[in-house]
C-alpha cells in the first residue's frame, strides 16, 4: 500500500513538472534588438507591398486567406524576410480562427512584446532574428500540450518541406 501511495506522489510530481514546462510563460523582453537590421527603404524592396503592411508595420492579413492554413505537409515555418526557422509543422494545429495556428514556436525563435494595436493588450511576436511582426500568442490553446494559440499570419511565413 506504502508504495502504490509512494508511486502515485511520484507520478503527480511528474505531472505537474512537465505541465509547468509545457505551459511556459511568456516573457517580453523590453530590451529586444533584432540581429538583423535593415533600413526602411531596403525591407521595402525585398518584401511584397502585403509582405511589407504585415511584418513592418504589424498589419494582419485577412482570415482564411493564407495557402499555408490548411497545409498539412511536414517541415518547417520560416520568417519570410530573413528565413530564420520559427515553427515546426508537428506543432502546427487547426484552432479554428482562419490563420495558421502552432502551440509552440521553436525555442529562441520568437520574442515577444506588449501591444494595444486595437484597445485591448496582446503578446505581439515577432522573429527574434530580424524584429518582423508575425502575430499574437493567445491562452487558448490546446489544453494538453501547452495552452497557447501562435496565431501567425501567413504571409509572414515560408514553408519549407522536410528534406529540402
Amino acid at each position: 500500500m506504502k508504495l502504490k501511495i509512494l508511486l502515485l506522489v511520484a507520478l503527480a510530481g511528474s505531472i505537474n513538472l512537465l505541465s509547468a514546462q509545457l505551459h511556459e510563460e511568456i516573457v517580453v523582453d523590453e530590451n529586444f534588438s533584432p540581429k538583423v537590421n535593415k533600413s526602411e527603404v531596403q525591407w521595402k524592396k525585398e518584401l511584397s507591398s502585403s509582405q511589407y503592411r504585415v511584418l513592418r508595420q504589424a498589419g494582419t492579413e485577412y482570415a482564411f486567406t493564407s495557402e499555408l492554413l490548411d497545409n498539412k505537409e511536414e517541415g518547417t515555418y520560416h520568417c519570410v524576410a530573413c528565413e530564420a526557422p520559427l515553427f515546426e509543422s508537428e506543432y502546427k494545429y487547426d484552432s479554428g480562427s482562419g490563420w495558421p495556428s502552432f502551440d509552440r514556436p521553436i525555442k529562441g525563435a520568437i520574442a515577444y512584446d506588449v501591444d494595444y494595436n486595437i484597445g485591448v493588450q496582446r503578446i505581439e511576436e515577432k522573429c527574434a532574428n530580424c524584429g518582423s511582426h508575425l502575430g499574437h500568442v493567445f491562452n487558448d490553446g490546446p489544453i494538453r500540450t501547452t495552452g497557447k494559440r501562435h496565431c501567425i499570419n501567413g504571409v509572414a511565413l515560408k514553408f519549407i518541406p522536410n528534406g529540402k
